[in-house]
C-alpha cells in the first residue's frame, strides 16, 4: 500500500529540513515512500531500503527509475530488518523511516537510534491503527518509549494513520 500524499509530503519535508544525505527505510513496499524521501534528500544522497519481499524491491527499483532517480541513489537490501540493520554503520544516517510490522516498532526504534546521528530524525508510519492486537500494542509501546526517552524530541503528526517523528538530541 503506497503512503498517502500527506504522509509522503511530510517525509519529503523532514528529509529536506535536515538536508538528509543518508536515509534508512524499513519496509520498501512499492517504492512510493522512497520516492518522497529521495525528493527531499540532498543531491547525491542514498536511500537504503530493507524488505523481505524481493518483488517489492523490483517494483521499487522500477518506480525509482520512472521517477527519474539514478540506480545508485537507492540501495535495496533483502532480508529481515532486525537481521540487516545491525550490519549498517552506527551514527551514519540522517533519517530512519519505518513502515513495516507495527508489532516490531519498539525493536526498530532501538535499532534506529543506533543508526542515527545527533540531530537525525526517526519516523514511524501508521502509529494510530484502529482495533487491538500485536500491531496496536507495538505502536503503543513505541509511543511510550519515545515519550520517555530524554534523547528524543517527539512529535505526533495527525496525518494519514498517524506519523510519530522524533529528533535525536
Amino acid at each position: 500500500m503506497p503512503v498517502p500524499p500527506s504522509a509522503g509530503a511530510a517525509l519529503r519535508f523532514l528529509a529536506s529540513a535536515i538536508a538528509a544525505r543518508a536515509v534508512v527505510e524499513i519496509g520498501t513496499g512499492c517504492g512510493s515512500s522512497g520516492i518522497w524521501l529521495l525528493r527531499g534528500m540532498r543531491p547525491g544522497g542514498v536511500l537504503t531500503s530493507v524488505d523481505t519481499e524481493l518483488e517489492f524491491h523490483r517494483l521499487a527499483r522500477k518506480s525509482f527509475a520512472q521517477a527519474g532517480f539514478a540506480a545508485n541513489q537507492a540501495r535495496l537490501i533483502p532480508g529481515r530488518a532486525l537481521d540487516v540493520l545491525p550490519r549498517l554503520s552506527d551514527g551514519a544516517y540522517d533519517l530512519v523511516f519505518c513502515d513495516a510490522d507495527q508489532a516490531a516498532y519498539p525493536e526498530y526504534l532501538t535499532a534506529g537510534m543506533r543508526l542515527l546521528r545527533a540531530g537525525g530524525i526517526v519516523v514511524f508510519n501508521d502509529v494510530l491503527p484502529p482495533g487491538a492486537g500485536p500491531a496496536t500494542d507495538g505502536a503503543r509501546e513505541l509511543s511510550d518509549m519515545v515519550g520517555n526517552d530524554d534523547r528524543l524530541v517527539p512529535l505526533l503528526l495527525p496525518i494519514a494513520g498517524g506519523m510519530l517523528a522524533a529528533i535525536k538530541k
